[in-house]
């Protein structure tokens, strides 16, 4: 594993007069040269012997020593660089009259190692007040002094995640690494960036607007589609026969929902902050899912076209989206949009984002079983039914209107030869 070190320029002066009782402040500049770039420099302040600094980032910041007392030897001054984990960097004293005790004091290396285990063990242990000195032996006059050292916790940056912009290690990241005493970190994730496209950048920019600047409420029917099945049934036995193209549930869903349209054309508009358009046009946009991100080309004039047609376009249009190949014209001029999640994918029920400047999204879901009451005392009927949401913006289509439309839709899903007369 990897370990970072640091190269440090560290500058200390007292602010007030050695010679007067008050606080001690230690100001203290640090500058870090790494192959790192995090937020802030983390100083964890307590008592004048457990002063432990962790150096993430070039910065500046004022350390206030929290303990009554005087600064009474800097070791290491202005200027200073090359500071080893542990060393003693100055010496303070609770008492005045000890100031000229430490005068020529110079550290020796175990007094490195030992400034270096005392400040492993105060931050290890609860933060206690340093009680008085007794007046010391000449042999163990440096004992007296409150030993400031730097402790820079070497953290595994392989093993720290970084959570800023870029995975860089921030202050936190070190503060929480096992390596710096903080809690576990699970391992780094293995991942890969995918590059945008410009479709995926244009879709998350319209599903954006629409989010934060529409009211969205949403309408759920459930529609029987027995007749609608034996009708896709019977309509491509003639299809196959005169050699025609399929037809697909899809193609019955937008031609039913641009019929309702030409019923309720409320729900065919949208809102300008001066009026609400309504469209005499019944364009139906449908969501196509490619390689590149969702499409929704369109189909013009649905309401008036048949279902072979419809058919026909909407697999000639899907063609295009999965090739990239959409052309302005394919896509441009809708003014409703249906969303089928329930043919390819199974989903039984969802609710879709209204397309901006449109006024409403039809949800489709698969067709499921279920058991109804039948004509008789406790007997019971199988049939297939279909989900649908109808997601609306609140400023052109009130509920009232929105389930309007849904009973007109579900009339024509319900009765599918009415689509053809």
């Amino acid at each position: 594993m990897t370990s970072y070190f640091f190269v440090l320029t560290l500058q200390l002066r007292h602010t007030h007069h050695a010679i007067q009782k008050d606080r001690a402040f230690l100001v203290c500049w640090f500058t870090h040269h790494a192959r790192m770039d995090a937020n802030h420099i983390d100083a964890n302040r307590g008592t004048s012997s457990d002063i432990i600094l962790r150096i993430q980032d070039k910065a500046s910041v004022e350390m206030e020593c929290m303990e009554e007392g005087y600064l009474a030897k800097i070791v290491l001054g202005d200027g200073s660089t090359g500071i080893k984990v542990g060393e003693i960097i100055a010496v303070t004293v609770e008492e005045e009259e000890d100031l000229d005790k430490f005068k020529d004091y110079s550290p020796s290396i175990s007094d490195a190692a030992a400034s270096s285990k005392e400040t492993l063990h105060h931050q290890l242990q609860p933060k206690k007040r340093v009680p008085k000195w007794r007046q010391p032996s000449p042999q163990s006059d440096h004992q007296q002094g409150a030993v400031f050292s730097l402790a820079l916790s070497q953290v595994h940056i392989s093993n720290t995640k970084g959570t800023s912009h870029d995975g860089r290690v921030t202050k936190i990241d070190i503060k929480d690494s096992p390596a710096s005493g903080g809690k576990e970190v699970s391992p780094a994730l293995d991942y890969v960036d995918m590059p945008q496209t410009q479709i995926g950048k244009v879709t998350a920019s319209r599903l954006l607007q629409s989010k934060q600047t529409i009211p969205h409420y949403y309408l759920t029917v459930d529609t029987c589609v027995d007749k609608l099945m034996e009708l896709h049934i019977h309509l491509n036995s003639l299809q196959e026969a005169s050699g025609g193209r399929r037809i697909s549930v899809n193609d019955l869903v937008i031609k039913a929902a641009a019929m309702a349209l030409r019923e309720v054309p409320q729900c065919n508009s949208s809102w300008t902050d001066d009026y609400i358009r309504q469209y005499r046009n019944v364009n139906i946009n449908i969501a196509v899912q490619t390689d590149n991100g969702l499409c929704v080309p369109v189909i013009k004039d649905a309401d008036k076209k048949g279902l072979s047609r419809i058919g026909k376009e909407v697999k000639h249009l899907a063609e295009k989206a999965r090739e990239n190949s959409l052309k302005p014209e394919d896509y441009e001029g809708g003014t409703f949009t249906v969303s089928n999640l329930g043919g390819s994918f199974g989903v039984e029920q969802f609710r879709a984002i209204v397309n901006p400047p449109q006024a409403g999204i039809l949800a489709v879901g698969s067709a499921q079983r279920r058991v109804i009451p039948g004509s008789g005392r406790k007997q019971y009927e199988f049939a297939l039914f279909m989900t649908a949401t109808l997601s609306c913006d609140h400023r052109v289509v009130d509920g009232a209107t929105g389930a309007e439309w849904l009973k007109a839709y579900k009339g024509y899903i319900e009765n599918p030869q009415s689509m053809l007369v």
